[in-house]
């Protein structure tokens, strides 16, 4: 199978790290994998990844560090794989420019859905090297979509619901206010964050 592009997965659970990577790998991906922040962040240097897929919480660098990182010194665009979604988490991912946000847990049939969609939203590696300070930046369409699994898992962590039901809430909401998905989910996103500055 061609290669697809270039990933790198960082998280310090083994058993993640291992199922992810062959996962990808087995999709036609070239992977590198990393267990720590500063390790990902050597090989991120080294090997120049299309994407990082990130753990948040880990033992010394936090995934929030590593994808800082990224983005400011290697331009690499990266995406949150984590089992965490309450409200400080969702702004540090939107604040960050993540371009994409999954909740634990997952199953590699449902990351390499988001990986192809990251993928195909990134201008080619050659304009991110010429323009790297335009790299983080979304358009308006790619930013909506990828709030769609952030805003699932907002319903999951608040409700305790499964992805599925969480997933079928979104749809409901949106069918109910007649509003396409990703708009739905992007208005879910907001007010969570309007409520924390409300709170704060």
């Amino acid at each position: 199978m061609a290669e697809q592009g270039k990933i790198l997965v960082v998280d310090d659970d083994r058993l993640v790290l291992a199922t992810v990577t062959h996962g990808l790998a087995q999709a036609g991906y070239d992977v590198i994998d990393a267990d720590n922040g500063d390790e990902a962040i050597l090989l991120a240097r080294q090997h120049k990844p299309d994407l990082a897929l990130l753990d948040i919480r880990m033992e010394g660098m936090s995934g929030f560090d590593v994808a800082a990182y990224l983005r400011d010194h290697l331009h690499v665009p990266f995406m949150f794989l984590s089992a965490f979604a309450d409200d400080d988490t969702v702004q540090k991912v939107k604040a960050l420019g993540a371009v994409a946000y999954l909740v634990k847990p997952l199953d590699i049939g449902q990351i390499l859905p988001t990986v192809a969609a990251a993928l195909a939203q990134l201008p080619a590696r050659a304009d991110r090297a010429a323009a790297p300070a335009a790299a983080p930046a979304m358009s308006d369409s790619a930013a909506a979509l990828d709030l769609v699994p952030l805003a699932v898992g907002v319903l999951m962590h608040r409700y305790s619901l499964q992805r599925a039901t969480a997933l079928e809430r979104l749809r409901r909401m949106a069918a109910d206010e007649q509003r396409s998905l990703a708009d739905q989910a992007g208005r879910l996103v907001d007010a969570v964050e309007l409520l924390s500055r409300g709170q704060a």
